[in-house]
């Protein structure tokens, strides 16, 4: 049988960067393709020029063996080519079930609402993407939005089917379920290009992997020929040597939470925690199903959501009533779950990203004018210390691979040893080689005395970092456990609800 896709000779730069040099890749019927390599590899670049948002600068790309030229997503849309981006391409305003609707063909006459989205609502249960299709964008977390652009690339009924990074804020029972709906995709005579760092899913759900490096591809195996560890090996080109976690006595409390009641964004009650206490060199971890009031928690400590009922307090001082700008000058810093809406600017360049905290104070200021040297000085040490690879200090953050991007929030963020550190997903489309390196900074913190709220959707980050972790249901804590003694099968059973006792 041919290949449902064929590129030949793909080529695709970037000032000062070549993202992909002259690949070529085939796509079969019926076949779950892994695409692996770190953070700037040009596996992102790659499928782009496929899905049609890049135009290859060289190169051939073939649909059942005939030529085709993408000037759009739209095109390639129409051509059987779906992408699922690890950025959203979502308007706020609208509906789930309009979003999906959004630039289609179908339906062709007059627009009936509750029946496109009873079919919507069929859809996301078929499939097991759980989401409300009358509930805006903007209500909804970004877990929840990552499966509105999964249903919107089924809802158009594409052949090839690219998931980038769609396991980020699942569940391990999530998980499963999403992979059942992939191999019946693909059993269906489909295509689907899965793009992971985590090594595990791959080898669980592909039958083919692919591996880039440096814009070029520089391994093809299949799951059963090979290891995690010669996979990862693969991907950055030597030996990854393993991390040790030192666990310490923890200190003072740094953060308390008493009796938080705080609304969501529908105005329903969205987080309810009679108590919560992070100490002076403690990781504590936060897990949950998205959209079960991570995102509350971490505002309302930050003074993003004020509270309806409770106390926030930090080192021993009540600061509720404090509003975001207050806070981070008593030393709470906030590494946001979405890293160009809430945590960088991406018009912006890499310099002006990197003083965001701190442009109003010496050295970076001068009384009411900005010294530029010690701004590019702070970017560019910020930028060697954590790794942001970058072609110029001076270009948009949005030039940047999200990784990139991602290092240089964390940068940003810790650099100042801060008291206490809101982190959700912080390793979130990162690399095997990044998120190690982002575990290491969050561990070196704690062991300087910083407390940590880390919240996040991969249990793996969870036992990897934490001393405690705690579980959000439906806004309520349903269960603490220290991580060196839970399982991850009883955390997840919390996470959906159920009972580990």
């Amino acid at each position: 049988m041919p290949p449902l896709v064929e590129l030949q000779g793909i080529t695709k730069t970037f000032p000062g960067v070549v993202a992909n040099a002259g690949i070529d890749l085939a796509l079969d019927p019926g076949e779950v393709l892994a695409l692996l390599g770190e953070n700037g590899a040009g596996k992102s670049t790659l499928m782009s020029c496929l899905a049609g948002l890049y135009r290859p600068d060289a190169g051939t790309i073939l649909i059942d063996g005939r030529p085709a030229v993408f000037r759009s997503p739209r095109d390639a849309i129409a051509r059987g080519i779906g992408m699922v981006h690890q950025h959203f391409r979502l308007i706020d305003a609208f509906t789930v079930t309009e979003n999906i609707l959004l630039g289609w063909h179908l339906p062709r006459f007059a627009l009936n609402p509750r029946a496109e989205g009873a079919r919507v609502e069929r859809m996301a249960l078929e499939h097991g993407l759980d989401v409300d299709p009358y509930a805006r964008v903007w209500q909804l977390s970004v877990g929840e939005r990552q499966r509105v652009e999964i249903l919107k690339m089924l809802y158009r009924d594409a052949r090839v089917l690219i998931l980038d990074e769609p396991t980020a804020v699942l569940t391990p029972q999530e998980v499963r379920v999403l992979f059942s709906a992939i191999r019946r995709i693909a059993g269906q005579g489909r295509a689907v290009v899965f793009i992971s760092h985590k090594l595990d899913e791959v080898q669980a759900i592909a039958d083919r992997i692919v591996v880039l490096r440096g814009g070029h591809i520089v391994g093809e195996t299949r799951p059963a020929a090979t290891s995690a560890r010669e996979l990862a090996q693969m991907m950055v080109g030597h030996k990854i040597e393993a991390g040790t976690v030192p666990l310490g006595a923890p200190g003072d409390p740094v953060l308390a939470l008493d009796r938080i009641v705080a609304h969501g964004d529908r105005g329903h009650r969205a987080l309810q925690v009679e108590a919560l206490g992070v100490h002076q060199g403690e990781i504590m971890g936060v897990a949950g199903v998205a959209g079960n009031g991570q995102r509350e928690l971490a505002e309302v400590v930050t003074g993003l959501r004020a509270v309806a009922a409770g106390r926030v307090v930090l080192d021993g001082h009540d600061i509720t009533g404090l509003d975001p700008r207050r806070r981070f000058a008593r030393g709470i810093a906030y590494i946001p779950e979405d890293r160009l809406d809430e945590g960088l600017i991406g018009a912006f360049t890499v310099v002006e990203n990197a003083v965001l905290r701190d442009y109003a104070q010496p050295p970076i200021s001068r009384g009411p004018f900005l010294s530029r040297r010690a701004a590019r000085a702070k970017a560019a040490a910020v930028a060697n210390r954590f790794q942001v690879r970058t072609y110029d200090l001076d270009a948009p953050v949005r030039h940047l691979s999200g990784g990139n991007q991602q290092r240089l929030l964390v940068g940003r963020e810790t650099w100042a040893s801060p008291r206490l550190l809101v982190a959700m997903h912080p390793t979130r489309g990162l690399d095997i080689n990044a998120t190690a390196a982002v575990h290491r900074i969050l561990l070196d913190l704690r062991g300087t005395g910083t407390g940590i709220l880390l919240i996040s959707e991969s249990l793996e980050e969870l036992f990897a970092t934490s001393d405690r972790i705690v579980v959000l249901h439906r806004g309520r804590i349903v269960g603490e456990r220290p991580a060196a003694s839970a399982t991850r099968e009883e955390i997840g059973l919390l996470m959906a609800g159920g009972s580990a006792a």
